[in-house]
C-alpha cells in the first residue's frame, strides 16, 4: 500500500489527490457543484449532490492512476468548515440543504443573543465570537423551521454534523458518526479547553446533544469504506484551513499561514496555550495529535478569491480568474479605485454580518484593469487587518514570515502586491497542494507510511519569496485610505 488518497471537499468543488509514498502528488480529479442562493445572503449546498462529486472524484482519480483500493494505505479527509448538514440516522438522507458557512439568515438570532449577554460566556469557552459564520446557529435555526424536525431529534432520529462528519458517515456505511477537534472547534458548540461539547452552550441554543459526534484527534482511526472496490481505512480529517496549516509546516508557535480560496484565512500558531484576542480574532484548534491540542489565532476573511469571480460572472469584466493579475498591471496608477468585497458582510475583525459591498473612487476613465487591481488588492487589504491583529494580541510575534497557499497565491503580482502591503516578506512553496497534503499527512503518518512532524517539516519547499518593495510612508497612506472605506461602508 504506497499510496493516500485525500479527499478536498471545499466551497465551490470536490476534489480528490492521491499522494505517493514521498508525498507527491500522483493524480488529481475536480468536480464542481452547484451554489444555491434562495434569498440575499443566503447560501445553501445540496449535500447530496456534495456526496455524488465526493464519490466520483474518488474513483476516477483511481482509475486515471491505474490504483486500486489495495494500492492505498488510508483516506484523509479535509473540508469547508462550519457548512452544517442534519440528516436521518436511519437514511442518511439530508432533512435540508447544507447551510454554508457563507450564510447570514442567523444575524438576528446572533444579535439577540449577545443583546441577552451570552457572547462573553461562548467566547470563553469556544474562543469564536456570536456571528452566523459558525454551525451551532445554523443547527438551531434547521431544528426550529424545518417541519418536523425538534420532535425527530428530541427522538434521536437525527445526527448533525460538519461535512466532513456527512462524508464519513456515508463512507462507513452509517456506522461511524465522527468529527475531529478542529472541526469540532469551528461549530460554536465546542468547549475547546475541556475538549467536549458544551452542554450549556447546547441547552442555549435548544440542541439535542445526542445530535453530536464523536469527537477525536486529526489522526485516528475513523472507520473503513469498502466502496472503491476493497477496505479502506479513514485515518486523517482536519477542516480545511488547519488542514492547510499542517500542509505548510507550521508545528511551531510564531509561523503563520494564510490561504486564499474562495476566503482567506490566515492562521498563528500560539502552541499549547490557547491566547484569548483583544482584537476580535478567533481562537481556535489548530490541530490535535495524541490527545493534546495545538492552539492558533484565526483571521477569517469571507471574500477573497469569490471577488474575482465576481469580477468574472457577475459584472463580465474578464474571462478568466489569470486574466485579473494580467489586467492589474495594466492598471492607471493614478487612479486609486478601492473594492470592500464585503458581499457576504465583514469577518474578522469586523465581524459586521450586515455590511454589503461597496466601490470607492470611480472616474470616467476607471476600466476593467482598475476593477482589477481594485479586487485583487482588496484581499491584501483584509490581511493586513488580520495581520495587525495578530501582531497586537500576540507579543511573541516579531519577524513572521507569511506562508501563503490557495489558488490566488499563483499571482505573482497579487503576492508583491501582498507583501507591499504587510512591509513584511510573503513565502510561496513549491507544493501548492497544501490543504489536501496537510489531509494526506494525518492519513499517512497515521497508516505509517509518512514520516513525523519533524522530518515532514523539513520536506516544505520554497518556490518564491516576496519582499516588501514600497516604503513605510506609502503603505501607511493607503492603509488608512483603505479603514476609511471599511469605515463608510460599515455606516451605509
Amino acid at each position: 500500500m504506497t499510496h493516500i488518497l485525500a479527499i478536498d471537499q471545499g466551497t465551490t468543488s470536490t476534489r480528490a489527490i492521491l499522494f505517493d509514498a514521498r508525498m507527491r502528488p500522483a493524480g488529481i480529479a475536480q468536480r464542481e457543484f452547484t451554489q444555491q442562493f434562495p434569498q440575499a445572503g443566503w447560501v445553501e449546498h445540496d449535500a447530496e449532490e456534495i456526496w455524488q462529486t465526493t464519490l466520483t472524484v474518488c474513483r476516477e482519480v483511481l482509475a486515471s492512476a491505474g490504483l486500486s483500493a489495495g494500492d492505498i494505505a488510508g483516506i484523509g479527509i479535509t473540508n469547508q468548515r462550519e457548512t452544517t448538514v442534519i440528516w436521518d440516522r436511519e437514511s442518511g438522507q439530508p432533512l435540508h440543504r447544507a447551510i454554508v458557512w457563507q450564510d447570514r439568515r442567523t444575524a438576528s438570532l446572533c444579535a439577540d443573543l449577545k443583546a441577552a449577554g451570552h457572547e462573553a460566556g461562548i467566547t470563553a469557552q469556544t474562543g469564536l465570537l456570536l456571528d452566523p459564520y459558525f454551525s451551532g446557529t445554523k443547527v438551531k435555526w434547521l431544528l426550529d423551521q424545518v417541519e418536523g424536525a425538534r420532535a425527530r431529534a428530541a427522538k434521536g432520529q437525527l445526527l448533525f454534523g460538519t461535512i466532513d462528519s456527512f462524508l464519513i458517515w456515508r463512507l462507513t456505511g452509517g456506522q461511524i458518526h465522527a468529527t475531529d477537534a478542529t472541526n469540532a472547534a469551528r461549530t460554536l458548540l465546542f468547549d475547546i479547553h475541556k475538549g467536549a461539547w458544551s452542554r450549556e452552550i447546547c441547552n442555549l441554543l435548544d440542541i439535542p446533544m445526542a445530535m453530536l459526534p464523536e469527537v477525536r484527534d486529526c489522526a485516528a482511526p475513523f472507520g473503513e469504506t469498502t466502496l472503491f472496490g476493497g477496505a479502506i481505512p479513514i485515518l486523517g480529517v482536519a477542516g480545511d484551513q488547519q488542514a492547510a496549516t499542517l500542509g505548510q509546516a507550521c508545528f511551531t508557535p510564531g509561523m503563520m499561514k494564510a490561504t486564499y480560496g474562495t476566503g482567506c484565512f490566515a492562521l498563528l500558531n500560539t502552541g499549547d496555550q490557547p491566547v484569548t484576542s483583544q482584537n476580535r480574532l478567533l481562537t481556535t484548534i489548530a490541530y490535535q495529535l495524541d490527545g493534546r491540542p495545538t492552539y492558533a489565532l484565526e483571521g477569517s476573511i469571507f471574500i477573497a478569491g469569490a471577488v474575482v469571480q465576481w469580477l468574472r460572472d457577475a459584472m463580465g469584466l474578464i474571462d478568466s480568474a489569470a486574466r485579473s493579475g494580467e489586467l492589474a498591471e495594466q492598471a492607471d496608477p493614478a487612479q486609486d479605485v478601492l473594492i470592500v468585497p464585503a458581499f457576504t458582510g465583514l469577518g474578522a475583525p469586523y465581524w459586521e454580518p450586515d455590511c454589503r459591498g461597496a466601490i470607492f473612487g470611480l472616474t470616467r476613465a476607471t476600466g476593467p484593469a482598475e476593477f482589477s487591481r481594485a479586487a485583487l488588492e482588496s484581499v491584501a487589504f483584509q490581511t493586513r487587518d488580520l495581520w495587525q491583529a495578530m501582531r497586537a494580541d500576540w507579543s511573541a510575534e516579531a519577524d513572521t514570515v507569511l506562508r501563503v497557499d490557495g489558488g490566488m497565491s499563483a499571482s505573482d503580482w497579487t503576492m508583491q502586491s501582498l507583501s507591499d502591503l504587510l512591509g513584511a516578506p510573503v513565502d510561496r512553496p513549491v507544493m501548492q497542494e497544501t490543504t489536501a497534503l496537510g489531509a494526506a499527512w494525518l492519513a499517512g503518518m497515521q497508516a505509517g507510511v509518512y514520516p513525523g512532524a519533524a522530518e515532514f517539516a523539513a520536506t516544505w519547499a520554497l518556490d518564491r519569496r516576496f519582499d516588501p518593495g514600497s516604503d513605510d510612508a506609502t503603505r501607511d497612506r493607503r492603509y488608512a485610505r483603505w479603514k476609511r472605506a471599511v469605515a463608510a461602508a460599515i455606516g451605509v
